[in-house]
């Protein structure tokens, strides 16, 4: 099932038909979304900001709710505190920077993902989950300067507050019967920002279109093998200095705009 939005959600919030894009149409606040559906263990609720509302202090808030949003008497007017002070809650408020989460006491930190050539990495790998790479960072619209701007996103060199970063939303399962909740940024793993959480239970994303976040999207993330039409853009991609230069390739145009992100 294609991942959206529940038609549970803030009184700001408005969705679009396809229940993909929710949209916070006036003050700040009031823009809680959750998932349609819960979550399966090891699979990313990713959106993308589409666009931002200068002027607000606070950014995009995300995480994972125990919580039917069809059985909450009312939907909380803030993720933080109030939606969290429900309990069984965990929300993660994403900053322009120190999004990464620090190991617990006694664990040691694992090398820099950068240390690892995660770059050419094809698929995001946290603990016993693989997810491809391909759908998780940000993509700026093709223009003049798209092939500059892709690479900071690739290498999360822009803020993950900016316009067109994905951030997406994850519990890994453990071996004690509990999750972690991880985070992903532009396709980098921010570490557990929550531990412990009951595994047996539906966990629903929770995406809080906060204060100078005006607008999200859900992206959708392809499991299991790719299919022969990302392959052949993959190939394609690889073999081109940046997306412009897709323009002057003898190609369907549909093609040309699947190989750009259009």
């Amino acid at each position: 099932m294609a991942a959206c939005f529940h038609p549970v959600h803030g009184a700001n919030v408005r969705l679009d038909a396809c229940g993909t894009r929710a949209t916070r149409v006036e003050s700040f606040a009031h823009g809680l979304c959750f998932s349609r559906e819960p979550l399966a263990p090891g699979h990313v609720f990713l959106v993308e900001i589409e666009e931002k509302e200068p002027g607000w202090c606070g950014h995009l808030r995300v995480g994972l709710t125990a919580h039917d949003p069809q059985r909450l008497p009312a939907v909380p007017e803030y993720s933080l505190p109030d939606l969290v002070g429900l309990g069984d809650s965990w929300v993660f408020a994403i900053t322009r920077n120190h999004n990464r989460v620090a190991p617990p006491e006694g664990e040691e930190a694992g090398a820099p993902a950068r240390g690892r050539g995660w770059l050419c990495e094809p698929y995001l790998r946290i603990e016993h989950v693989r997810i491809p790479r391909d759908k998780l960072v940000g993509r700026s619209r093709p223009g003049r300067y798209s092939h500059l701007l892709d690479e900071l996103y690739r290498t999360n060199v822009l803020p993950p507050t900016a316009r067109r970063s994905r951030i997406g939303v994850l519990h890994v399962p453990r071996p004690d019967g509990t999750a972690d909740m991880h985070i992903v940024i532009n396709g980098e793993d921010m570490g557990a920002s929550a531990r412990g959480l009951p595994a047996a239970r539906p966990l629903y994303a929770v995406v809080d279109v906060f204060a100078s976040t005006k607008s999200v999207r859900v992206i959708q993330v392809d499991y299991g093998f790719p299919s022969l039409q990302t392959l052949c853009r993959q190939v394609i991609q690889k073999h081109v200095i940046h997306r412009l230069a897709i323009d002057g390739l003898d190609l369907p145009l549909v093609l040309k705009n699947f190989c750009k992100y259009e």
